[in-house]
């Protein structure tokens, strides 16, 4: 069952939209349940929802032939999946795959568009929303060409935790290797490196932080980048 107390208050965005009188959008969300590993779009199918997510982390993946992977994007309660239903196009190149489980909204793709075309308040907030979003997917392309996979490895695990209520990660190494690009051996090394200097504790499939501060001390800038850009693109969003 959703919530029935402040449905919307859970996503920074449909937050937003309450205070600017979207009670007519709002009525045709549609609650949903997010289980870790869930598939939301693929690359190229047409995409019939935008999704809100309140408690869950979706990962925007980019999958090569070869079937290797690249997270792209994260995005959790304080945006949306599915931007290019109004920039364009029904279609993405990218997956979008649910990487730490909870719950949200879904919006039909049409009502999106509709109130998007009618270019009042609700196209201004969307459009903010996805320059943050362009310079996020901006820096991690630069991240993983430039970085180490310790520091990328931070900056990853810092972006989901403010997405998250709590320290703790729940996923698999697998799904981890796919969104960083690399093997798990690799990941595996990482994390243990970060265990080791007690900024993690680690265990398969569960990650939880436990000095967050080191964690900010030990990544590169993009972590920042990505942060300070929300904050300045949607400073009266993030801030409800």
């Amino acid at each position: 069952m959703p919530p029935t107390q402040h449905p919307f208050d859970n996503n920074h965005l449909l937050k937003a939209m309450h205070t600017l009188d979207f009670a007519h959008v709002q009525a045709e969300l549609e609650w949903v349940d997010l289980p870790l590993g869930k598939v939301l779009y693929e690359s190229g199918t047409a995409m019939r929802y935008a999704y809100f997510p309140t408690t869950a982390v979706i990962s925007l993946l980019y999958v090569l032939e070869t079937g290797a992977s690249a997270e792209i994007a994260v995005v959790g309660n304080e945006g949306m999946v599915g931007i290019a239903l109004f920039m364009g196009g029904n279609s993405t190149p990218s997956r979008a795959v649910v990487q730490s489980a909870g719950e949200g909204y879904r919006l039909r793709a049409s009502i999106l568009k509709s109130e998007f075309d009618r270019a009042g308040p609700f196209l201004h907030l969307l459009l903010r929303y996805t320059q943050a979003l362009l310079t996020q997917m901006s820096q991690t392309a630069v991240c993983n060409r430039h970085h180490s996979l310790d520091q990328q490895l931070c900056r990853w695990l810092l972006l989901s935790l403010d997405r998250l209520s709590g320290p703790d990660l729940i996923m698999t190494q697998e799904l981890i290797s796919n969104m960083l690009g690399v093997r798990r051996e690799g990941v595996t090394a990482a994390a243990q490196q970060l265990q080791a200097a007690g900024l993690i504790r680690y265990s398969r499939g569960h990650i939880t932080v436990v000095d967050r501060p080191g964690l900010e001390k030990r990544t590169c800038e993009c972590y920042q980048v990505v942060k300070t850009e929300y904050d300045r693109l949607l400073p009266d969003v993030l801030a409800r």
